[in-house]
């Protein structure tokens, strides 16, 4: 072991920086996990603060029905995002591999890409320019057309806020979602779709039965691990898209704890809920890990 250590000295020394930040930026600030136990006062000193226990905990479950809503719209909308985020790179991934003409190919792939790279404000301010009630670009010309009678609330109706934001974040991370499945799909021997050829496969049944088994462990990899990530949400777009009007549907933990902790300055209730939120997020990883390994023998531990 020490000698392979030596041997390879140069590539552990590469790994230092990254460790460091890891650990300075993920599990140093696990410290003000102790906020959530005591009765903590800004300006006041921490450890002389009162030992509250899990107070905070049961305040969450008990004196408010706080956490109804927010994991129904958590889940709702980030198992709704997971699902329609890995399925339509899965399906474009398929579609872009077909196109035989590679300038088009390139310049379909370089298109979904680019909204990657723009940022949720100036998605906000786009959406408000074409979705506005009174004054967006689409709802005008519906009205024009004769198709409503009135615009459509798009950014304020409760009714369509899940799909609404769902649909951004398809729109927005399809090009790059959908990279690692065109890796996947480059990765497959062409010994595989020439046999099929010569065997007499069709187009399709070569997509059917060559690539799509292909890709089903890679996009078993990707749910596994994007589902320790479904109680947390992009906290700069909920921000955005959350209103008065359609708070009930929007509202995440996310942006709860945002509001308790730097809003009302709560800070121990705050924490004690993000707390929760982690400990529920590791625990969500391990089971669907567990249940794809049980299901399709594949699993990442």
């Amino acid at each position: 072991m020490i000698a392979k250590i030596s041997r390879q000295r140069y590539l552990y020394a590469m790994l230092i920086p990254a460790v460091l930040i890891t650990f300075i930026f993920s599990y140093v600030p696990l410290f003000g996990w102790f906020i959530a136990f005591v009765n903590y006062k800004p300006g006041f000193s921490l450890f002389t603060s009162e030992w509250v226990g899990f107070q905070q905990f049961k305040a969450f479950f008990t004196e408010t029905n706080d956490y109804v809503y927010l994991l129904r719209n958590t889940l709702s909308i980030n198992i709704g995002s997971l699902i329609a985020n890995l399925g339509t790179a899965f399906v474009f991934a398929l579609l872009l591999n077909e196109v035989r003409q590679r300038f088009f190919g390139k310049l379909i792939q370089t298109v979904t890409f680019f909204p990657f790279f723009i940022s949720w404000i100036i998605i906000y301010s786009l959406s408000s320019a074409l979705f506005a009630t009174s004054a967006g670009a689409i709802n005008e010309m519906l009205v024009q057309w004769g198709w409503i009678s009135e615009g459509m609330n798009v950014l304020g109706d409760p009714k369509y806020a899940w799909v609404f934001i769902i649909a951004l974040g398809v729109w927005k991370y399809l090009g790059y979602n959908s990279v690692i499945f065109i890796s996947s799909i480059a990765s497959i021997p062409s010994e595989y779709y020439e046999a099929a050829q010569i065997d007499g496969a069709s187009r399709w049944q070569r997509v059917l039965y060559i690539t799509v088994p292909s890709l089903v462990p890679t996009l078993i990899v990707l749910l596994i691990l994007n589902s320790g990530w479904i109680l947390n949400s992009n906290f700069e777009q909920f921000y955005l898209f959350t209103n008065t009007t359609n708070w009930e549907k929007m509202e995440v933990l996310d942006i709860y704890i945002y509001k308790y902790g730097l809003q009302l300055l709560n800070y121990p209730y705050a924490t004690a809920v993000g707390i929760m939120k982690t400990l529920m997020s590791l625990l969500i990883i391990v089971l669907v890990n567990a249940i794809a390994k049980k299901a399709t023998g594949k699993a990442i531990f």
